[in-house]
């Protein structure tokens, strides 16, 4: 359950999928940041800042909000409702083997019995989904699904027996050796994996969030770079999902009281040149003071001197940002 303080006040912190980020590029490796920032404010983040395989950086101070419903909630379109203990349903591709498939199913009920989390069943596409992943010219992650319907049609199947929100499981062919593992470059699946989860959150009105399965998964023995060591020790990415989703918070399109709406949030922290974002956009006209933090580097260099805005606070670390926004939230109460 979100342990919400009414003293504290709410911020929101992104880390875009697939755009090389230096912190939350990677396996989870943005979750002590995360959890320092969520002991002076309530914080809401994407999945990609806590998700890390099998394990996950989500708290109980921490709102869990998939990317295209960050957006959304950024737009005034809709608000946030803390939920807890929610009834999640698990899509799975029929490209993925029997095999792999039992692998996760396996996970699943370990998961279920380990943190109580409500896991009402899954189903299988009728057809396989086909998803392909690359970089762009841009080195940004990117990629496409062949039969997105079939997601769709399997995740309202799951929404018509009572789940809540949806886990949703591709086949992903083995990604190239590259810098990942050492700690470098790109994710180059994490692109396509967040057009998945928007994708299917858009078409279905709940929080989707996706993992990747690959039929190789055998475990390496080589040592690897701390921030994607969590995705090389384990055969499926499914638990931090699981975990994470159990508490999310519901899409609400309605006017509560008791919801989180754009009007409450206080400032949005963003990778320091990872600012052509709609949230960026839509909270500097929502009056949301936007913070850019240094350290964080990404592949897209678009900074506040080539968007011109002059408002941006930039800081040089996460440490020294949390300062700035408690100066400028406590000054302007």
């Amino acid at each position: 359950m979100w342990n919400y303080d009414k003293e504290k006040p709410i911020v929101a912190m992104a880390v875009p999928t697939g755009i090389g980020a230096s912190i939350g590029g990677y396996a989870g490796d943005a979750s002590p940041i995360a959890k320092m920032i969520a002991r002076d404010f309530n914080l809401i983040v994407n999945p990609n800042i806590v998700n890390a395989a099998c394990f996950s950086g989500i708290t109980n101070n921490m709102l869990y909000t998939e990317g295209w419903t960050f957006s959304q909630l950024f737009k005034g379109n809709i608000s946030l409702k803390p939920s807890y203990n929610n009834k999640i349903g698990i899509i799975f591709d029929k490209g993925i083997s029997q095999g792999i498939i039992n692998v996760h199913i396996n996970t699943m009920k370990a998961v279920s019995l380990i943190y109580g989390t409500n896991i009402i069943g899954y189903e299988i596409t009728k057809e396989p989904c086909c998803v392909e992943f690359y970089n762009t010219s841009s080195g940004i992650s990117s990629g496409s699904v062949k039969n997105e319907k079939t997601l769709v049609e399997a995740g309202k199947k799951l929404l018509d027996r009572g789940a809540q929100v949806l886990a949703v499981v591709c086949k992903f062919e083995e990604p190239p050796e590259d810098e990942y593992i050492n700690g470098e470059g790109v994710d180059i699946v994490g692109g396509v994996e967040a057009v998945i989860s928007h994708y299917l959150t858009r078409e279905l009105k709940v929080q989707v969030v996706h993992s990747p399965a690959f039929e190789n998964i055998t475990i390496t023995q080589n040592i690897v770079d701390k921030k994607s060591a969590a995705e090389y020790i384990t055969p499926t990415f499914l638990p931090c999902l699981l975990i994470a989703l159990s508490n999310a918070p519901l899409i609400s399109y309605e006017k509560v009281e008791h919801n989180i709406s754009i009007k409450d949030i206080k400032a949005l922290i963003m990778p320091y040149n990872s600012l052509g974002s709609s949230i960026v956009a839509d909270a500097i006209k929502n009056n949301i003071r936007v913070f850019a933090v240094k350290e964080n580097n990404t592949v897209l260099k678009i900074t506040k001197e080539i968007l011109k805005k002059n408002d941006i606070i930039e800081t040089e670390t996460y440490k020294s940002c949390i300062q700035k926004i408690k100066d400028f939230v406590y000054e302007t109460k």
